[in-house]
Formats: structure tokens, sequence, C-alpha cells
């Protein structure tokens, strides 16, 4: 018995060794590479979630098991384990070693206490989720690295009409364009998304869909935007598949954190300013502007009310993504001013003159 407990020992010794590693290893690329401290934070608390846990452990018969120099494991290895081409690599291992590791951990700690197996389980089930907004985050970044000024599209608010209105703003630059009808039938909206689905396409610009991932599947749109009182991101996914983009209006901090972690692909955040398309009781302003900023790096855009008078206050509270309604569609130069906008958007707010 004293034999077996001994391999026991050991054998949690190695997982817990592995665990805090694995995790380590996943918080430099979060924090250092990421610049995110939403997931930085949940990171760390893992970790100090892990040490509160194995602390019910006895530390002294875990270290006294411990023999590396008769590990047979130390020399075995395969081919793929030395082949890492990205962080993105280095990072998804990791995770799925933390994962394993904490199985291990979770099945040999019944032996001795089984209220901390079930603690590790637990935790096991938090980094299932924690690596879904990690890696959903990083490829968003990568998929939306180039999109700065998003365009909400209401037929009824375009002083040109839409496709002009359109037309004009995709010869500006802009890539990413949201079509928000409350006023048009479904049959109606369908067909005026495939119009705008061409239009889109033509230019290799992204169409999103808003609050409908139904009508975004039927007309080949990329994606759905959802409110915080539409259907939730899971039920999105499941109508949209893996691939389309998902994105989440947030109006406060927990919401937009929360919106990490269901796998939403970009946020709103707003709204920043009243704004003539939709009314509100409160509005978050700058504040929540910031707190996004220093908080979450998921790709967002804030939201409303903002123009060419107040994007220099709105970038300088650290936003670097805008959606725009009003400003593009009810100008009568629509592609001026979203060049203008594109403009401000790609000048430093430190190069700005006062």
């Amino acid at each position: 018995m004293l034999e077996s407990l001994t391999d026991t020992y050991r054998i949690l010794d190695a997982a817990g060794n592995r665990t805090r590693e694995g995790l380590r290893v996943i918080e430099d690329f979060v924090r250092f590479g990421m610049n995110d401290a939403h997931l930085s934070r949940r990171l760390k608390e893992h970790r100090h979630e892990l040490a509160d846990i194995s602390f019910g452990l006895p530390a002294g018969h875990l270290l006294a098991s411990r023999d590396t120099l008769q590990d047979v494991g130390t020399a075995i290895s395969t081919p793929a384990e030395a082949i890492r081409t990205s962080p993105r690599q280095v990072v998804q291992a990791a995770f799925k070693r933390v994962q394993e590791a904490l199985r291990t951990l979770e099945e040999y700690s019944k032996i001795l206490d089984p209220s901390v197996s079930q603690r590790y389980e637990q935790l096991r089930y938090q980094l299932y989720t924690t690596e879904k907004g990690v890696l959903r985050e990083d490829l968003s970044c990568e998929r939306l690295a180039n999109q700065s000024l998003y365009l909400l599209v209401t037929s009824t608010d375009c002083q040109n009409g839409i496709e002009a209105t359109v037309q004009q703003a995709l010869a500006a630059g802009v890539r990413i364009i949201q079509s928000r009808e409350k006023e048009l039938g479904d049959r109606a909206w369908l067909t005026l998304a495939r119009s705008l689905r061409e239009w889109t396409r033509a230019a290799g610009a992204l169409l999103i869909m808003n609050d409908r991932p139904d009508l975004a599947l039927l007309s080949g749109a990329d994606g759905v935007h959802l409110g915080q009182d539409e259907v939730t991101v899971q039920d999105a996914r499941r109508i949209l598949g893996p691939d389309r983009l998902i994105g989440l209006s947030t109006h406060t901090l927990e919401q937009g954190q929360q919106g990490v972690l269901e796998g939403a692909d970009y946020l709103g955040v707003g709204p920043t300013f009243p704004t003539t398309t939709k009314s509100f009781r409160e509005f978050p302003g700058l504040e929540f502007v910031q707190q996004m900023a220093a908080e979450i790096r998921l790709p967002w855009f804030a939201i409303g009310g903002i123009n060419g008078s107040n994007l220099r206050d709105v970038m300088q509270a650290g936003a670097t993504r805008v959606a725009v309604s009003s400003a593009i569609c009810r100008s009568s130069n629509p592609e001026q001013v979203a060049r203008q906008l594109l403009g401000e958007l790609s000048t430093p707010v430190d190069q700005r003159s006062s």
C-alpha cells in the first residue's frame, strides 16, 4: 500500500508541474503577445486556484516521491513535439497539455481526497472556456486586422439611396457593412441583403446582418451582429457554423468580458454619444471606451453618434475602430465623409495637431 501511494504521489507531482508550466506558457502569450488584461487576469486566477487546490495535497510527500533521474519519459519524444511554427501553435499545445494534466490530477487525487478531485475537475472546465476565449480572440484579431471603419446602413436613412451610399463607401475604402433594417419585411430585407452581398463581394468587403442569423445564412453574408436581447452567441453559432463572424453589442465592461468568453468575434461598444438612429436611456460614453481599451483586445468598435467632429475624442479614449451610420448615410457625399473618417483613423492620436 505504501508503494502504491508513493507512485500516486509521483504521478500527482508530475501532473501538477505540467499544469503550472503549461499555464505559464499560455499566460505569457496572452500577457506579452496579445496584451489582453482581461484574459491575463483570468489565467492568473487559474494559476492561483491550482495552487489553492494543490495545497490540499501533502506537499512533502509529493516532493519526496519525485524521481526525475529514473523517469523513463524524459528520454521519449516524438518529432511533432519539436515543431511549432507560430505562437498560436505553442498556445494550442499548451492548453491541451494543461487539460490532460488536470485530468490526471482529477483522477489520481480521488485516491487521497475526492473533494480535491472535484475542484480539479471544475478548474479543467474553466480552462475549456478560457481556451475558447484566447484562441478565438487571436483568430478574430487576424481576420479583422484591417477593419477600422464599420458602416451600418438602413435604407430609409440613406440620403442618396442605399446602393449609391454603399457603393461610395466601398469606393472610399470601407470594408465592413452591416445591414440594419427595422421596417422591411423578411422577403424584402433578404432581397436587399442579396444585393448588398453582390456589392460587398465585388469590393472584397464583409457583409454583416443585424440581429438575424437566419437571414445572414440565406443571403450568404459573412456574419451577424447581435444585441444583448437577441439570440445568444452560442445559438447563432449553431445556425451559422464556425466560420462566420458573430458580433455582440455591449454596454458594460462585464458584458464585454463575457462576450470574449462566449466566443464573439468582435464587440460593439457603446453607445458613446446620443444617436439619431437608436434610442437609449443611458450612455456609457467615453468612460466605457476607456475601460474596454484597457481590458479587451478582441476587436471592438466604438459606436453611437460618432462623426468627424467627435472622432478624435473617441480615439483619445483608446478606440482604434469605430462604427458609424448617420455620419455617412445622411451625408450628401458619403464617399468624402468615409475617406475623411478613414484618414483620421489611420493617423495615430499622438501625431494629430491640437
